[in-house]
C-alpha cells in the first residue's frame, strides 16, 4: 500500500474508534482490506483506459448487445494493484446500460480483447429491448480517458441475509459489521469506476453475492452463455468493476461479477452484470 492508502485507513480506524467501536474489532476488520484500481475522468495517475468509444472489437465477436461503458488497459492494472487473477495485458471492455429491468438476465457483458489481436472499430448497435429514454441515458455516460489510482477497499455490506427471523445477522467474526460497513461507506463515499475490491453496497447487499443470485435464476432460465456451471456459493464470485453514472432523474451503479474460477480461465463471457437504480 502507498502513503495514500494508509492515510485512508487510518482514517477509517480512527473514525471507528470515535464510534465507540472496540478496538480489536476494528482491527479484525481491518484484516478484510483489498487492494482495487480506481478509475477516474481525471488526476495524475497514468492513463489506464477510456470511457466511451472508440468501440474495437476483433472481427469474430458479434456485435455487442450493450452500449460499450469502459475499455480498460490490462497492462496498466499490474501486480498488486486489485486482488483478482486479471489478464496481464490485452483490453477489457464492459459493456452495459444503466437499467435495472433486467437483472434477471445480465443487465451487461464483458469482452477481452487479447494484445496483438486484430480488431476493428465498430459502430454501436444495441440489440436489448431499448428503454423509452435511451437516447437520453446515452447521453449522459461519461466519456474521456481513465486516470488510475491504486486504491483500498473494504466492505459497505456489514449483513448476512437469513431464511428465517431475524432475516439478517452480523458478518461471522464480526459483531460490529454493520457498524463498521457505515463507517466505510461514510468515508469511501463511491467512484467512477472501480476494479476490484468489494464495491458499494446492493440495496444494503454484498454486489457480488447479488449478481451470483441472478447468475443463477439465469441459468436455471436457460439463458446463461458459454459453458460452466454457475456457482450457488457466493464465495466463489468476485466483484470485476463497478461503475457509478447519472441519469435523468437519478443515478445508478452498474456492477460486472464473475466467478473465480472463471476469470482465471479468461471465460468473460459468463461475467454477470447487475444494476442497482436509485432514482
Amino acid at each position: 500500500m502507498n502513503s495514500r492508502n494508509d492515510k485512508v485507513l487510518d482514517q477509517f480506524r480512527a473514525e471507528a474508534l470515535e464510534r465507540n467501536i472496540p478496538a480489536d474489532d476494528v482491527e479484525r476488520w481491518m484484516e478484510l482490506v483489498r487492494p482495487c484500481a480506481l478509475l477516474t475522468g481525471g488526476g495524475d495517475g497514468p492513463i489506464a483506459g477510456r470511457f466511451g468509444g472508440p468501440l474495437m472489437l476483433p472481427t469474430d465477436v458479434e456485435d455487442p448487445r450493450f452500449p460499450l461503458i469502459a475499455t480498460i488497459d490490462c497492462a496498466a492494472l499490474t501486480t498488486g494493484v486489485t486482488d483478482l487473477p486479471l489478464p496481464s495485458d490485452g483490453h477489457l471492455l464492459l459493456f452495459g446500460f444503466p437499467d435495472s429491468d433486467g437483472n434477471s438476465g445480465s443487465m451487461g457483458d464483458v469482452v477481452y480483447v487479447p494484445a496483438g489481436t486484430d480488431a476493428e472499430e465498430r459502430a454501436t448497435r444495441p440489440t436489448f429491448d431499448l428503454p423509452p429514454d435511451y437516447a437520453e441515458v446515452l447521453q449522459e455516460l461519461p466519456q474521456g480517458a481513465l486516470y488510475l489510482t491504486a486504491d483500498v477497499s473494504l466492505p459497505c455490506s456489514g449483513m448476512v441475509e437469513l431464511t428465517e427471523p431475524p432475516w439478517s445477522s452480523p458478518l461471522p467474526g464480526h459483531p460490529y459489521s454493520e457498524e463498521l460497513a457505515e463507517v466505510w461507506a461514510d468515508q469511501w463515499g463511491g467512484a467512477q469506476l472501480v476494479v476490484g475490491g468489494y464495491g458499494t453496497d446492493f440495496n444494503g447487499g454484498d454486489a457480488a453475492e447479488t449478481a451470483a443470485f441472478f447468475a443463477i435464476q439465469a441459468e436455471q432460465a436457460g439463458k446463461r452463455p458459454g459453458s460452466g456451471t454457475t456457482s450457488t456459493n457466493a464465495g466463489d464470485w468476485v466483484l470485476l468493476a463497478e461503475c457509478n453514472v447519472s441519469r435523468p432523474g437519478g443515478g445508478a451503479a452498474m456492477f460486472w461479477a464473475i466467478q473465480r474460477d472463471d476469470l482465471i480461465a479468461h471465460r468473460f463471457d459468463r461475467a454477470h452484470a447487475v444494476v442497482d437504480w436509485n432514482p
